[in-house]
């Protein structure tokens, strides 16, 4: 049985659950440096299922989330631990509130931070 989600991407778009855990299984594959069609092939399914799954289409059965969690080493939990996952305008809101509680000092660190960040070289 697979679950489908219907979702209006609107700017105040809320994430649903298929959403936030397709972000999640996509977080840790990437932290784990597994490329997308190697965990599509490694729990049999096609790379274009993934996707879906990964873009919060739908939440995949509950075997093949078995197979998912099998193969990036996680627990069943870690797929919902998906608090930290929220749209663009919730993350940038709560940046701005954190920089307006910073000192000059504070501000410049975090500046430079941030910056460096962006200008490593992506692989």
């Amino acid at each position: 049985m697979i679950i489908l989600f219907s979702y209006n991407l609107s700017m105040d778009h809320k994430y649903t659950l298929s959403e936030k855990v397709g972000k999640r299984i996509r977080e840790i594959r990437i932290s784990k440096n597994i490329r997308q069609c190697e965990l599509a092939e490694k729990i049999d399914i096609e790379p274009t299922n993934l996707s879906k799954i990964e873009n919060g289409v739908y939440l995949p059965r509950e075997d093949k989330l078995n197979k998912i969690i099998e193969v990036l080493g996680v627990e069943l939990k870690d797929l919902f631990d998906v608090d930290h996952i929220l749209p663009r305008q919730e993350i940038l809101k709560k940046i701005d509130t954190i920089l307006k509680k910073l000192n000059e000092n504070e501000l410049s660190y975090f500046y430079k931070l941030l910056k460096s960040y962006i200008e490593m070289p992506k692989h």
